[in-house]
């Protein structure tokens, strides 16, 4: 929580007054008996309506004194806590899009929506309250106490042996429910778990009948929350019964000592009634500072759940100025080098191995292969093979945990994120497009692309057609996720939104899978003719789809089976042969 508070510089002024507001209401609230005193005493003892009026007056005052103060420090509390959850939110949002997918893997997306909504409301609610209650709540219990033995020492003796015995039991239940609303909070995130999974995978659901069986297995864990909810509420429904006969046995205790000391002529009725406002007025902060502590406890774990995501450090750092300034000479050097020998090579893979975090094994054994500008690259293989991971590497979506992974004949940790990432053009498995229209998501490929452009890239990803019938074009809208497109319109203008920023880089990972052969054929046919030499890998389970390749690379269990042309792989590799066979031959297609 104490390495969070930089996020509270910009509102010292408002942490300091939230406070000292706070602290000035109490003392006009701490003054208020002692007019009641002087009422009693002296207005009604003497039957001085004059003066009862004015007393009232200045209790009224006190009041609205009190209530003005009140007001403005609930203002600074509220203005700093929410000024502190906007830009611990933005920080945190900011530190979430620098992980590589190795660390959103390893935390989960799931644990990263809790803790950016969730958690970070639960520190603010927390901010807000150490700011108007931390110091109040104490101040008024020791000002009380104070001001009874002002007026009495004998009958404020009651406060020496009440306090301590309400601090026990507050305290005692606190400390007990504490690690229980732990728990409670554990069970919360397993129901908000459950409800998402349902959310996300609700059509995996109902394709397999399994609406009933998921709904027994949310009442389960909604049962053992609600056991446990109820079971540390009884528990915290204990201190108002307890904690008022405390007070009301100190209040009858003060009230007979009272009585006895006003026959006796010690003290005076009005100095009574104070004793009793006091004793009251305890008895309310004692409840808020426990309230208090508790919310505290929690804001402080969720704190600290923030915490680990700031220190969990990107893989892919980008790389310093140093860095930068050596590569770029390291890289004019090898494009003079290539220039020298005729052919520019794009990307290389030099004995490159992979292993996920918290994987037995390596998920890729000894990768090495080249591929040269203006080159087309296929890789096949089964599921499972390490296709992808291969394409995830030159971007640095992954770091390799050995060997080397180069783009122009530098290696790709010394380039800086946003440099490498501009020369790749990357479309994903699962076809992600946002909410808008369709010229804002082709937008997201080239923030400053022309109209010219972005039918230029449609053409050529076979998405033209299907957009020109759309009402109103390149600003018909997509709903969130694409949902009112089919399969192949989503995945043609993911491929649009990666060529119209015309990449050197264009990585296909099984992005056409939901194209018919036909459509499939003229995508790559296009790519092919583009103007810019850009080097293509396209990873895809259909050997229809690479066969025409430059190099086909053929992958088996993270490693490679083969690599060269269909027809020399069809000759020299097994794999690919079964591969092939396996979708043609019995089809009765020819080689």
């Amino acid at each position: 929580m104490r390495k969070l508070m930089v996020y509270l510089k910009g509102y010292k002024k408002e942490t300091v007054l939230a406070p000292l507001f706070k602290m000035l209401e109490a003392s006009f609230e701490l003054l208020v008996p002692l007019v009641m005193v002087q009422i009693i005493d002296r207005g009604i003892a003497e039957a001085d309506k004059g003066f009862i009026f004015q007393m009232s007056l200045l209790m009224a005052a006190l009041g609205i004194i009190g209530l003005v103060c009140s007001i403005t420090a609930q203002y600074f509390a509220a203005k700093a806590a929410v000024g502190f959850s906007a830009q611990l939110k933005h920080s945190l949002f900011a530190h979430i899009q620098s992980l590589s997918f190795s660390e959103m893997d390893t935390i989960g997306t799931s644990t990263l929506i809790t803790r950016m909504t969730s958690d970070v409301n639960q520190v603010q609610s927390g901010v807000n309250l150490i700011l108007r209650l931390f110091l109040r709540s104490p101040f008024i219990v020791a000002g009380a106490m104070v001001m009874a033995f002002t007026i009495d020492t004998k009958a404020a003796m009651v406060f020496t042996v009440t306090i301590p015995l309400l601090c026990v039991v507050v305290f005692g239940i606190m400390l007990v429910s504490m690690p229980l609303y732990k728990k409670v909070q554990a069970g919360l995130d397993k129901i908000l778990k459950i409800t998402r999974e349902n959310l996300t995978g609700a059509r995996v659901v109902r394709a397999f009948n399994k609406e009933e069986a998921e709904v027994l297995s949310f009442e389960e864990s909604n049962k053992e929350l609600t056991k446990m909810q109820m079971f540390v509420g009884r528990i915290s429904a204990l201190m108002n019964p307890v904690t008022y006969i405390i007070i009301n046995g100190a209040i009858i205790v003060l009230i007979q000592t009272g009585a006895w000391q006003v026959n006796q002529g010690y003290i005076t009725q009005g100095e009574v009634v104070a004793l009793v406002n006091y004793m009251s007025q305890i008895l309310v902060e004692l409840i808020k500072l426990a309230n208090l502590i508790i919310t505290v406890t929690k804001a402080f774990a969720c704190a600290n759940r923030i915490q680990d995501v700031f220190e969990t450090k990107p893989e892919g750092e980008p790389a310093g100025q140093a860095v930068k300034e050596e590569g770029t000479e390291k890289k004019e050097n090898i494009e003079e080098a290539n220039a020298g020998k005729g052919g520019a090579e794009a990307v290389s893979f030099e004995h490159v191995g992979l292993t996920y975090k918290n994987a037995g094994a390596e998920s890729l054994t000894d990768i090495s292969f080249r591929a040269y500008k203006g080159q087309t690259i296929g890789i096949i293989g089964g599921t499972g093979s390490g296709k992808s991971s291969i394409v995830h590497l030159i971007p640095r979506f992954y770091d390799a945990t050995r060997g080397i992974v180069k783009v122009d004949g530098m290696d790709v940790k010394e380039y800086p994120l946003e440099e490498l990432r501009a020369k790749t053009g990357m479309v994903m498995q699962k076809a992600t497009l946002f909410k808008g229209t369709i010229r804002e998501n082709l937008l997201w490929g080239k923030e400053d692309a022309t109209e010219e452009e972005m039918w230029q890239a449609l053409e050529i990803s076979q998405a033209k057609e299907f957009v020109e019938t759309k009402e109103g074009g390149l600003d018909a809208e997509v709903a969130q996720g694409g949902k009112n497109l089919s399969g192949g319109q989503k995945q043609r203008l993911t491929i649009a939104r990666a060529l119209i920023r015309k990449p050197e880089i264009l990585i296909l990972d099984d992005s056409a899978s939901a194209l018919d052969f036909a459509t499939d054929a003229k995508l790559r046919k296009a790519i092919r003719e583009m103007e810019e030499k850009i080097t293509v890998f396209i990873v895809s389970q259909r050997a229809s789809s690479i066969q025409y390749a430059d190099s086909i690379i053929v992958m088996d269990d993270g490693r490679v089976a083969g690599i060269g042309t269909h027809g020399e792989l069809l000759e020299n590799c097994g794999v690919y042969k079964e591969i092939y066979d396996s979708q043609f031959k019995k089809e009765g297609r020819a080689r």
